[in-house]
């Protein structure tokens, strides 16, 4: 399988990680991902990007079955308020598409906020920078690779 940015990234920091395939014909919800890696649903993160009153983007990361509260992302981001980012906007914006966005190697770097509960996970998951290609690390690899603040996010 070819290198995603993600994936690379990770390799030239040499921090430990591993990735892991599954097979998809398109972008699935987050609980058939987990499923499908065989993993818990709270171990597996989705990426969100959004867009603050201000103006500024801000990635969160939460667990693929929960809902990120908005109220929450606004307070972490030091935003009015935040909404999500429109999907067409994504790929211009981030490099990559939606079911595959990784928290590592977008275009630019974010801000970037973190559910705490991954501060419990021995190991987590989340997006490689492509569909069917996951990363699984520790939270503190990810801390590691891209500077996140780990905040209570979900509803």
């Amino acid at each position: 399988m070819e290198k995603t940015n993600a994936v690379r990234m990770l390799e030239q920091t040499k921090l430990p990680h591993a990735v892991r395939y599954y097979e998809s014909d398109g972008a699935l919800s987050g609980a058939a991902v987990a499923a499908l890696l065989g993993a818990a649903p709270e171990q597996v993160f989705k990426t969100l990007v959004t867009t603050g009153k201000s103006g500024g983007h801000y990635v969160f990361m939460i667990p693929v079955e929960d809902e990120l509260d908005l109220k929450k992302a606004a307070v972490a981001a030091g935003e009015k308020s935040v909404e999500m980012l429109k999907s067409k906007d994504l790929l211009p914006l981030t490099g990559y598409v939606h079911g595959g966005c990784s928290p590592l190697g977008m275009k630019k770097v974010f801000p970037t906020f973190v559910d705490v509960s991954a501060e419990a996970l021995e190991r987590m998951m989340f997006s490689a920078g492509k569909i069917g290609v996951q990363i699984e690390a520790t939270p503190q690899v990810l801390a590691k690779a891209v500077r996140v603040s780990f905040v209570d996010l979900i509803k």
